[in-house]
């Protein structure tokens, strides 16, 4: 289920008791009834982009562009009944600026079973591909599990983590489930979300933000226009890369490529005060300031950036209460 968070309208909430009445009043529904008697997988796919709207405006700090991107992306492949094509979106930056947090609301707004859903598929490097010299057995099992798992449920979620760490070549197995055709290898795979999660490009972003901040721009002020370029070449120029000469960003694969802004003291704060309210306590200042305080910040002069972003910020807090 999703989170239910200060200020968003969870689920089973007034619009949720209105879809019980409405559920109700259609009772001899087809498709209700299905549900009701069965574990279709569509059945477990419930997007609540309101609810994920406002879960990413109240609590993802300083990243207009990711807002932006995801919601919309979102929106218009969910609303379209036929899709060409998977949804494929490829986020990028710096470590602890929320990246893994986006992902995982992904998967809470859109499935009702959230990151437990049996179609949302979690891959991280360190556990399922930790041997390089592996690589040929790995494209074959993950081929093999992507087929699978889109035979028993098109509307299935694909979050790849790490991907920076992927042996390189892997992600060649991805691209005949991504581009635009409406059956491969006899599977119906259009309906299809994938998430590709990386560091890579970060630097290029944190440089391009820290311009801004000498040219006295307003953060809200960089476009996509800016950053995209120089994440495109930083993936591609890398052979390291999980997405090296696969394919995925040479075809044009990837719908968007979503950067993440360096999170700069006060959007610090705000990852603090979430975390203090998530625990069910008041705004303690002297707690914030302790946090605030134990965060290293680049680059050296400026002292401007968080040097890992809000990812430690829930440890500090129950170190300094």
């Amino acid at each position: 289920m999703a989170v239910a968070r200060r200020g968003c309208l969870p689920r089973g909430s007034i619009l949720g008791l209105l879809g019980l009445v409405l559920a109700t009043a259609t009772a001899w529904d087809v498709a209700s009834l299905y549900c009701s008697f069965s574990s279709f997988c569509e059945c477990d796919f419930r997007p609540d982009l309101p609810g994920l709207e406002c879960d990413l405006a109240q609590h993802l700090a300083g990243q207009h562009l990711a807002k932006a991107l995801v919601g919309k992306s979102l929106k218009a492949f969910i609303q379209n009944p036929a899709p060409s094509k998977p949804l494929v979106l490829s986020l990028h930056g710096w470590t602890g600026t929320g990246k893994s947090y986006v992902s995982s609301l992904l998967a809470q707004y859109l499935f009702r079973g959230g990151l437990r859903s049996p179609h949302v598929h979690h891959f991280s490097p360190i556990i399922h591909f930790p041997h390089p010299s592996h690589t040929e057995q790995y494209k074959k099992e993950l081929k093999s599990w992507v087929q699978g798992n889109l035979t028993a449920c098109g509307r299935s979620l694909f979050l790849f983590d790490e991907v920076d760490k992927l042996p390189p070549g892997l992600m060649e197995v991805l691209q005949p489930f991504l581009g635009p055709s409406w059956v491969v290898y006899g599977t119906n795979y259009r309906k299809a979300i994938f998430i590709f999660i990386s560091n890579t490009g970060g630097e290029q972003i944190n440089q391009v933000a820290l311009e801004a901040w000498r040219s006295h721009r307003d953060r809200e002020e960089i476009s996509l226009q800016e950053l995209e370029p120089a994440v495109s070449r930083a993936v591609l120029d890398n052979p390291h890369y999980g997405f090296w000469r696969s394919g995925n960003m040479e075809e044009h694969l990837i719908d968007a490529v979503v950067p993440f802004l360096p999170l700069q003291r006060h959007h610090v704060r705000h990852c603090i005060l979430n975390e203090l309210a998530q625990l069910g306590l008041e705004p303690q200042e002297e707690v914030v300031q302790a946090v605030l305080d134990s965060i290293t910040y680049f680059p050296e002069g400026e002292q401007l950036f968080s040097s890992n972003g809000c990812k430690t910020v829930a440890s500090r807090v129950t170190f300094f209460l």
